[in-house]
């Protein structure tokens, strides 16, 4: 840690004192939608603690808002999350040199903090500035939601401010970047098609998972070019 210390810019430590405070704003969104939806307050910190990925998470306690049951909810986080495993092989020698440490630095592996890194590259300050971004993430990330949690409980009715729109506004808010790229669009509304037709028929939070055959579309793509 005091070695981090030493090569820890003190830039770094202000951009990511700014990221962490727009994460911040983000967990309490969470926390207060987590309210509305019903999710007990120990269970909402106990998947902010454990889970820590914010788009998963939003994605959970919306299918269990929208009266999915709790495996699909789960499954459809974990197929969400699944992004990170690359993540993981590609900065894996950035995180820590020992593998109790990068399992430690694995649970602080989120898109932000992984970004925040790789634009320093992979040496000590990419290392330093790992560590320093994930765990003042991870902070304000958990009191965000903390706060938001109990200020949204002070609202008597929530339901009025349209707040039943804000998951699906949270995810797709998320999803905006990443729909820069030709290809990324065309999954992306294949899959959202795919999700909405099969809305009717199946249990709420399935067809999200059915959503998955949108990839078909970055397939067939790269097999015409």
């Amino acid at each position: 840690m005091r070695s981090l210390t030493r090569t820890l810019h003190a830039d770094d430590l202000r951009d990511a004192l700014a990221l962490a405070a727009a994460i911040a704003v983000v967990g309490a969104s969470f926390g207060a939608l987590a309210g509305t939806a019903g999710v007990p307050f120990v269970l909402m910190i106990a998947l902010s603690v454990v889970v820590f990925a914010g788009a998963s998470q939003f994605l959970v306690v919306a299918v269990v808002a929208a009266g999915g049951n709790v495996f699909a909810a789960v499954a459809a986080g974990l197929l969400m999350n699944a992004r990170h495993v690359p993540f993981g092989l590609a900065i894996g020698d950035t995180i820590a040199d020992r593998w109790p440490a990068r399992l430690l630095g694995a649970h602080l592996l989120i898109d932000e903090s992984v970004a925040f890194s790789r634009a320093r590259g992979s040496g000590p300050r990419g290392r330093a500035a790992y560590w320093t971004c994930g765990i003042l993430l991870f902070v304000f990330w958990n009191v965000g939601a903390i706060v938001g949690r109990l200020a949204g409980s002070a609202i008597p009715d929530p339901a009025a401010f349209g707040v039943d729109a804000a998951f699906p506004a949270a995810l797709l808010a998320m999803l905006l970047p990443a729909l820069r790229r030709a290809d990324a669009r065309r999954v992306g509304l294949t899959a959202a098609v795919v999700a909405l037709a099969a809305t009717p028929f199946l249990p709420a939070g399935v067809p999200v998972i059915v959503g998955l055959l949108g990839l078909l579309a970055a397939r067939t793509a790269r097999e015409e070019s």
